[in-house]
């Protein structure tokens, strides 16, 4: 019996996708929407005039991304933020990125060290902070800091382990700009400044010490600011 290929999605139906996928994305991080908020996909087809099948493609892509909970038969929402939640997150960091920087440091050729010291660069030479965005990093900071600790460990050169952290690292910024918190006596610039200089000095060891550090004093600083879900106030 011969089998049939599986057809793909109309490309029309796949760049509203991509389009809804991207609006609700940026509107989850922008904090339009608040801890445990539902999202509703006959309320955001509405909104955006599209079906309900491209609505669901896009927030399965946003649950993905773990930017949203698929609930057992209430549908979506946005994930509830909580101390415990954040202290999981922060627990998964410190255990795993250390050892992926640590494949990287081994494994990392020339190049991952001319674009882990053009990452820096761009990172120390973009404001944290502008005026017309308040109390929250710039996004363009928050970029240049994403691109900075994704860059260090990409000499690892396992796309799973990166995903993991990409995963991870989009849960932190989530509970991030939930929290609008800053740290005004901490020092972030060195503690960038050192992880560049470990890495790539090849000092695998000071730059996992540095990279845990680092780790715990955002938990500490996140820890207890997140807000409570609306329903839980």
């Amino acid at each position: 019996m011969t089998q049939t290929a599986p057809t793909s999605p109309p490309a029309g139906k796949q760049m509203l996708s991509e389009q809804v996928y991207a609006l609700l994305r940026d509107a989850i991080m922008r904090g339009d929407y608040a801890p445990g908020d539902a999202l509703k996909p006959q309320d955001l087809a509405k909104q955006q005039g599209v079906s309900l099948a491209v609505v669901r493609e896009a927030l399965v892509r946003v649950v993905g991304e773990g930017l949203a909970d698929r609930l057992p038969n209430r549908g979506f929402a946005v994930p509830a933020a909580s101390d415990r939640r954040w202290q999981e997150i922060a627990e998964a960091r410190r255990t795993i990125e250390p050892v992926v920087l640590r494949m990287s440091i081994e494994r990392g050729d020339v190049d991952w060290e001319a674009r882990v010291r053009a990452a820096h660069h761009r990172l120390a030479r973009t404001p944290a902070y502008l005026p017309d965005e308040g109390e929250y990093y710039s996004s363009s900071w928050s970029e240049a800091h994403r691109l900075f600790h994704r860059t260090l460990l990409e000499g690892c050169g396992n796309p799973v382990l990166l995903e993991t952290f990409d995963r991870m690292w989009t849960a932190s910024e989530l509970t991030r700009r939930w929290s609008a918190h800053r740290a005004p006596d901490r020092d972030g610039v060195d503690e960038h400044r050192r992880l560049e200089e470990a890495a790539l000095a090849r000092d695998a060891d000071t730059a996992a010490e540095v990279l845990v550090r680092h780790l715990t004093r955002t938990a500490a600083v996140l820890t207890d600011c997140a807000p409570r879900a609306r329903d839980e106030v």
